[in-house]
């Protein structure tokens, strides 16, 4: 396993590091801050989105003195996009995220994940606990927590149609997404993210098979109903959820409580949506932080 840095960014003021971590025969694109000596803290993003949507996070964990890394995941980095919906198994997924610790040399790590990194991140905390100083999930509630939503709250069940759309074959997904100078995909942003953040992230997406790639999650990770198989958690736990968000609702977040065997905060951020890390920066830096220096 290698990792490379970019020499020209690395140690710049006000700019991140870019790295290259090498996993297997993929080559994920990186970001990252802070001393190398410092605890690492490994962060996961979530669809549609890439390392940069942690980019406040990373200064500010890094300017506090632990070493940041934000990855572009699997079939979101160029160089690790498989062909294949069999290539994005969540256990696949699980193992790429204990190997960026591994290339750190982090044999115990702070993981901090949104969306379906979360769900990655709800998986890896029920079955390597001992790899965790400890666990913070922003959106995306504990997985049992969601599936007991969906069998009592048709409103939920409803809002995670888009799931069961996503999994279509034949690129139906993909074409839907990009029509219109893809005006379907720039619509999930809902408008709440900086424009110059959007536009770089849909021309990434727009690349060859790079959508189909991080579709490949919905397809090759879950099912219609979104199960993942994740258990009882015994890491400490930090889980955010915004008050605005549109597919995952209160019903689930609050239910999350009812899967954690550990010290566990939970934290409504009023008026922010899934997108709190760039929505409502300061905030959760702010919580971030404070978990985990007691942890």
């Amino acid at each position: 396993m290698e990792i490379a840095v970019a020499p020209t960014d690395a140690g710049s003021p006000g700019r991140l590091e870019e790295l290259t971590i090498a996993v297997g025969g993929h080559r994920h694109s990186a970001l990252a801050a802070g001393p190398a000596s410092g605890e690492f803290v490994l962060f996961l993003h979530g669809w549609p989105e890439f390392a940069e949507a942690w980019t406040e996070q990373l200064h500010a964990l890094g300017e506090a003195g632990y070493r940041a890394v934000a990855v572009d995941q699997r079939g979101y980095a160029p160089r690790a996009r498989p062909d294949g919906v069999e290539h994005y198994s969540l256990d696949a997924l699980v193992g790429d995220a204990l190997a960026f610790a591994d290339s750190q040399g982090a044999e115990r790590f702070h993981l901090v994940a949104r969306d379906w990194g979360g769900m990655v991140a709800w998986a890896l905390a029920t079955a390597h606990p001992d790899r965790l100083r400890s666990l913070t999930v922003l959106s995306t509630p504990h997985p049992a927590a969601l599936q007991a939503a969906v069998a009592t709250d048709d409103g939920q069940l409803h809002d995670l149609g888009y799931i069961r759309f996503f999994r279509r074959g034949g690129g139906k997904a993909e074409k839907y997404l990009l029509h219109d100078e893809a005006a379907q995909l720039r619509a999930v942003y809902n408008r709440r993210i900086p424009a110059e953040f959007v536009e770089r992230t849909i021309a990434r997406l727009s690349e060859p098979g790079a959508l189909t790639a991080t579709l490949n999650w919905y397809r090759g990770a879950t099912n219609d109903l979104f199960e993942i198989p994740a258990g009882r958690i015994a890491v400490p736990t930090l889980y955010l959820w915004g008050s605005e968000d549109p597919y995952l609702g209160q019903n689930a977040a609050e239910l999350t409580v009812h899967h954690i065997d550990a010290e566990y905060r939970f934290q409504i951020i009023e008026g922010a949506s899934q997108w709190m890390a760039m929505e409502a920066p300061d905030e959760v830096i702010a919580l971030l932080l404070d978990h985990l220096r007691r942890h």
